[in-house]
């Protein structure tokens, strides 16, 4: 028989068996595991111990991963870079471009035989193919450089994934010793230790539990905490959270065969086969349209094969975007996308209107355009000088047509999202070296526009390193650390008993890894404290944990915010139990009832002792900025009993804790020291210059929040502030109902700066009252540090969510928009600091394309009114375009953040995303460039004594009076990005420029192309090379705009009228028309239903919402990895950002599958229609796509809701189990979800799947 390391190599229980095992919920479990033999014969079939877990050794794992999987679902492959290349080429106006273009270039070639064309024309005519030809390689680089572009970008942040997949570690006992791995290491046999706040990585059973309590909504959209135990509930899930207690499971499935790996390949699955679907659909539906326009009338329906003819009333712009323009985006992003942050960024919020307006002002000039061109032309040539039409004419048309794409292509700011994208992703380059591990992309830049910081105060403002400095014991208050013949002997073995059996094992003292090194806390830092407390008293902990392993405990009482202690109860040697129990003094002292006295002696515990207690020791102690922690007692006897001991007939009630946790006996008090982290005061000097309110919010005593907040310089002297206790807190917001009234808030929240004694419910109140208040003008920006589970809710309604990456629970850490890799302070004010530059870098962008944007296009559009021709031609439009778009985006998004950007104010949320002053120069620069280019249009040829470009033939060559011209605008706007690399108005523009390569490297590339562009251009620029003289003019026009730059900022700004600052108001406005087109023209209201060309326009927008794509994908990536890492997407579809909080159809898995149907237009249609038909014509319509019926579904309570006003088809997918308790089984859902997913294909919105879960 085959062994592996000297066991057989075949396990005595199947894959097979493992995965239907763990479809068994509650007491089904019991028995399943019953049937194996109980929980230690199963761990016997997988060869592995309870207590020394698996060997470690190299063979075992390697097998076990053959047998049972490894730990890791295999992420979709990222896209090959010919795919993005397709996807660049999808955009409407480089579309266009390529058809005139490839006209063009026809055209060129087209010699109609009767043309007695001159000698001359046809030796500038065989040039006439270039420009069509430069069209389409300047269109190639486009699409490659933005191809490039979100290549990098998914290649970055794949290395950014793995590194947080590799950050999430997981507690096993490998050999007898505890140790943490890789959660992709886990094994099946492996023994994992969990306990509150972990996010559990794989399926296993329990083998021993303490008090557990498990969130699974991730799974089963139930929101109440399930208990587990071994003879409850065995069964703990991979993706759900501990809430509550601690345990030991053996792992039985990982990876694709646990739970949430099994919903999240048939999810994969499902998009794929929907993928294909689709496009069958898609193509079924055109045949159907064509068959129908030969053969229906226009109200009656055809069906094939069951699917729904598009009705011919669609508008044209709605057809045109059901043919198809873009390829079908990978749902896995549009999926994390759902579950996103409740809004967009307010930034990308402001730029999406802004582009979009830009785009609408752009395309009717460009329509103009192309109209007067073809009207001048036309009258010239037919009616004026009454020339007959000629086939040749058609190319001038074309040129024309070039002409008026091309001022659209510069009029549309695709550079926008472009430089957004670039910024955020150096700045989470670099943001990660500065210890911010960023999740969400957006949340780096809202970090910029922070006006409030809600801190905690453990781990965050002090080092987490904790040591007893004080204690007192028998009467005996000591400032140094007692030894254990200083305490009367009994008094002194209770004591070290109560706090090594009392805490939870996880929590170690483990010795520095260098001689003279400070020993390492491992697990709870209070409970290391009073273990380093033990040690220092001369007992080993250890020895005494080993006598009473976990397994002997009766109870356990674990820490949570609302009993803020924890109990143990162990047997007693001879009959009976102890409690032991530890927690916050004051809490603690009121349940005691007796107290060791001097010399060990029991005294009654009298309410005026307890008083003199608080006033003289504890107090005094949380001055200090201690943190005051109690340990008590309390004995059940079973025979007589003494005066502080309880007797009792069999088992007490372990679950009446009020009566468990009376009368205990008081062993000491000790005051923990936590001090605080060396710069955080300079951090917190910092913030409050920077214009941002930090405040703290601590679970401890008020006299230690109020010590450490004056440490820290949150308080100030002098300073009008308010320090609250959560009960106060609470009773000064809420009426008289008890209901929270925002207007309470308001006058609280101003001045407060301490909340001591705060549940994590008043964190989130607090944060979500400040969020919503209207008080200060600009709406306050929010960011919350957390580590606990509990600080989830508060972490997900900030703005900006820190979660620590040391100390941080799993649950926070998947909450947070940010993790602090270093726990520490002094790296929020780096967040912030990066963040103000990310949105400075946006506007000193914005300034420099917008100047760019405006001079273009009304050359264009007054050239061609003029002098019938544009006198800046196609290519080199595109070159400028190419100049603007992507080469500043780059150099400008890629500064450097200085110390001044935290000498302004925060921006706020309604701050114009345009101030006045960067309106004064765009607007004052277009100036100069304007005069200066029609100057030199108008009278340029008279001033440099050349030829005149104006009024020339079509074909003939270029003149050196138009390239004089280009190479004028090319100068100015390259000066220009010099002066718009400052946007406060500052005067030294030059002031470090040499710090940021990147930028004069592009500069100095730049200008060198445009040199050789004009000398060598020749026909394919349209260019005619300059002598030295008219060079110098160029440049001397070039330099002006510096010397202009300085006349504007003389203007005082405070003169300016305010219309002059755009992208006023609250993002709210702006969060509608992010949606650019999709959501937001499905509208029910037919009065707000867009015409054909708006919605033409918005496709045309597709380049802009390519790059916007690559933002969310971006982010969505990142949502993606986490959720891959923990395992469970669905959680995170479910989180509060989706705004679809608690179980909506009750406790059904996947309780609201919505597949969302876009054509509102054709179901409501089809809904009249229904309506109108009789019942037997109903029948046969009910298989259209939105009238399925579903499982379990009653039809009456078929919800249609609309969901972003869109029809949507609510199916509530559900197996009917007979008793609650229990949870449905999986393997069932499964299928049917896959068959959902199937029948429901046709949700193909704009090319985007949208599949909601």
């Amino acid at each position: 028989m085959a062994t592996i390391d000297g066991r057989p190599a075949k396990y005595g229980i199947s894959l097979k068996q493992l995965r239907e095992l763990m479809e068994h919920r509650g007491r089904e479990g019991v028995t399943k595991i019953g049937e194996f033999g109980g929980i230690h014969e199963l761990c016997k079939k997988l060869y592995t111990s309870p207590n020394e877990g698996l060997s470690g050794s190299k063979a075992d794992e390697e097998h076990r991963r053959e047998t049972f999987g490894s730990n890791i679902i295999p992420p979709k492959p990222p896209k090959t870079f010919l795919t993005l290349v397709w996807e660049a080429l999808q955009d409407v106006t480089l579309i266009i471009l390529e058809v005139a273009a490839l006209v063009s270039l026809g055209l060129s070639f087209y010699k109609p035989a009767d043309e007695d064309a001159p000698v001359l024309q046809e030796e500038e005519e065989h040039h006439g193919w270039i420009e069509g030809l430069a069209i389409l390689i300047s269109v190639i680089v486009v699409v490659i450089v933005t191809a490039f572009n979100d290549y990098s970008k998914e290649r970055q942040f794949r290395g950014l994934q793995s590194r947080i997949e590799g950050e999430h570690k997981f507690s096993v006992i490998r050999g007898g010793e505890v140790c943490q791995i890789s959660v992709g290491d886990i094994l099946v046999g492996d023994i994992a230790q969990i306990k509150y706040g972990d996010l559990l990585p794989a399926d296993g059973c329990l083998i021993q539990s303490n008090d557990l309590k498990v969130d699974e909504s991730s799974l089963t959209g139930e929101s109440d905490h399930v208990k587990k135990g071994t003879d409850v509930d065995p069964m703990v899930l991979s993706g759900t959270h501990v809430m509550e207690g601690s345990g030991k499971m053996v792992v039985t499935a990982v990876g694709v065969n646990s739970q949430a790996g099994i919903i999240f390949t048939l999810l994969g699955a499902a998009v794929d086969e929907q993928e294909a679907e689709i496009k069958k659909m898609k193509k079924e539906a055109k045949k159907a349209s064509k068959q129908k326009s030969l053969t229906v009338d226009g109200n009656t329906h055809t069906q094939i094969k069951g699917i729904q003819a598009p009705q011919p009333a669609i508008s044209e712009g709605t057809k045109s975007e059901s043919d198809g323009n873009h390829v079908p985006q990978s749902s896995s992003s549009a999926g994390a996308e759902t579950g996103h942050k409740k809004e967009k960024s307010v930034l990308q919020a402001k730029l999406t209107k802004l582009a979009i307006q830009i785009g609408y002002a752009g395309s009717t000039i460009a329509v103009l355009t192309v109209i007067i061109l073809i009207i001048q032309f036309c009258v010239k040539t037919f009616v004026i000088d009454n020339k007959p039409w000629k086939n040749t004419y058609a190319n001038n048309l074309v040129k024309h047509l070039i002409i008026g794409v091309t001022v659209l292509v510069v009029a549309v700011p695709e550079g926008l999202p472009l430089a957004v994208t670039l910024s955020l992703a150096y700045s989470v380059k670099k943001m990660m070296k500065d210890n911010n591990l960023v999740r969400h992309l957006d949340a780096c830049e809202t970090m910029g526009n922070a006006t409030a910081i809600c801190s905690d105060k453990t781990g965050t403002l002090t080092t987490n390193r904790m040591t007893v400095v004080q204690s007192y014991i028998c009467e005996k208050l000591c400032k140094v650390l007692p030894t254990l013949s200083d305490i009367p002997q009994h008094v002194g073995n209770l004591i070290t008993m109560g706090i090594s059996v009392n805490s939870a094992y996880t929590s170690n003292i483990m010795p520095g890894q260098n001689q003279g090194d400070l020993p390492i806390q491992v697990g709870n830092k209070t409970e290391c404290a009073l273990l380093g407390f033990v040690q220092g008293l001369g007992v080993k902990y250890q020895s005494i944990r080993d006598e009473i392993p976990e397994d002997r405990f009766t109870r356990v009482y674990t820490f949570n915010s609302v009993r803020k202690s924890m109990g143990t109860v162990i047997p007693r040697p001879n009959g009976g139990y102890r409690l032991y129990t530890k927690g916050a003094s004051e809490i603690i002292m009121k349940k005691c009832a007796f107290i060791y006295g001097h010399e060990g002696t029991l005294e009654k515990f009298t309410r005026d002792m307890q008083e003199r207690l608080i006033r003289e020791v504890i107090e005094p102690m949380a001055c200090d900025g201690l943190r005051t922690i109690s340990v008590a007692y309390r004995d059940f006897v079973p025979g007589k009993a003494a005066v502080n001991e309880v007797h009792i007939d069999g088992e007490p009630n372990w679950d009446d804790e009020e009566n468990i946790m009376t009368n205990l006996t008081c062993l000491c008090v000790v005051g923990i020291e936590d001090p605080v982290r060396p710069e955080v005061p300079d951090a917190i000097r910092k913030c409050q210059r920077a214009g941002i309110t930090v405040r703290m919010v601590t679970g401890d005593n008020i006299n230690t929040a109020r010590s450490i907040a004056s440490k820290c310089g949150i308080l100030r002297p002098n300073d009008d502030f308010l320090i609250l206790e959560g009960k106060e807190f609470n009773r000064r917001i809420r009426d008289s109902n008890g209901d929270i009234q925002q207007h309470l808030i308001d006058k609280v929240w101003p001045k407060l700066r301490v909340l001591a004694r705060s549940s994590p419910t008043d964190k989130y109140t607090l944060v979500k009252g400040i969020i919503d208040s209207t008080v200060s003008e600009n709406r306050e920006v929010v960011a919350v540090t957390g580590d606990g589970t509990n600080d989830g809710p508060a972490l997900k309604k900030a703005d900006v969510g820190f979660a620590m990456g040391i100390a941080g629970t799993d649950v926070a850490k998947e909450a947070s928009d940010i993790i602090l890799t270093d726990d520490n302070f002094s790296s929020i004010v780096k967040a912030v600091m990066w963040g103000r530059n990310v949105y400075d870098s946006i506007a000193k962008f914005l300034q420099f394309q917008l100047t760019v944007n405006v001079v273009a296009v009304i050359v264009a559009f007054i050239g061609a009114c003029a002098v019938q021709d544009s006198p800046l031609k196609a290519v080199q439009m595109l070159w400028v375009n190419l100049i603007m778009d992507t080469l500043a985006s780059l150099a400008l998004a890629t500064e450097l953040p200085t110390p001044d950007l935290l000498l302004r104010k925060p921006y706020g949320r309604t701050k114009p995303l345009i101030s006045r002053t960067m309106m004064k120069n765009i607007l004052g620069q277009a100036l100069y460039q304007l005069v200066i280019i029609f100057g030199l249009l108008f009278v340029g040829d008279l001033i440099l004594d050349i030829e005149s470009g104006r009024g020339q033939e079509l074909n003939a060559g270029p003149t050196q009076h138009f390239t004089i011209i280009f190479n004028t605008f090319v100068m100015m706007t390259l000066f220009n990005e010099i002066n718009a690399r400052k946007i406060h108005g500052q005067r030294n523009v030059i002031e470090g420029l040499f710090t940021n390569p990147i930028f004069y490297t592009i500069w100095i590339f730049t200008m060198i192309s445009q040199v050789l562009i004009i000398q060598y251009g020749k026909m394919a620029f349209s260019t005619k090379a300059l002598s030295l003289d008219q060079w110098l003019w160029c440049i001397f026009f070039g330099i002006g705009t510096l010397v202009w730059g300085q006349l504007i900022t003389s203007v005082p700004t405070r003169k300016l009228p305010k219309i002059l600052s755009w992208g006023r108001g609250h993002p709210e406005e702006y969060t509608d028309a992010m949606n650019l087109g999709e959501e937001r023209f499905d509208s029910i209201d037919s009065d707000k239903k867009p015409r054909a060309g708006q919605i033409l326009w918005i496709r045309g927008l597709t380049r802009l919402q390519t790059q916007l794509r690559v933002i969310r994908a971006f982010r969505s990536t990142l949502e993606d990895l986490n959720e891959r890492r923990s395992m469970h997407s669905l959680h995170s579809l479910r989180s509060p950002r989706t705004g679809m909080q608690g179980p909506v159809g009750g406790g059904h898995p996947l309780h609201n599958f919505n597949l969302l149907s876009p054509n509102y237009n054709k179901h409501r249609h089809q809904r009249q229609n229904l309506q109108s038909q009789p019942q037997s014509q109903h029948a046969s319509n009910s298989m259209l796509p939105s009238d399925i019926s579903y499982i379990d579904e009653d039809p009456q309570q078929q919800q249609r809701t609309l969901h972003n006003g869109r029809t949507s088809t609510s199916i509530s997918i559900h197996v009917s189990s007979p008793d609650p308790v229990e949870n449905p089984s999986f393997s069932g859902i499964a299928h049917d979800l896959k068959q959902k997913i199937r029948d429901n294909a046709d949700t193909q919105y704009n090319g985007q799947k949208d599949t909601r879960i």
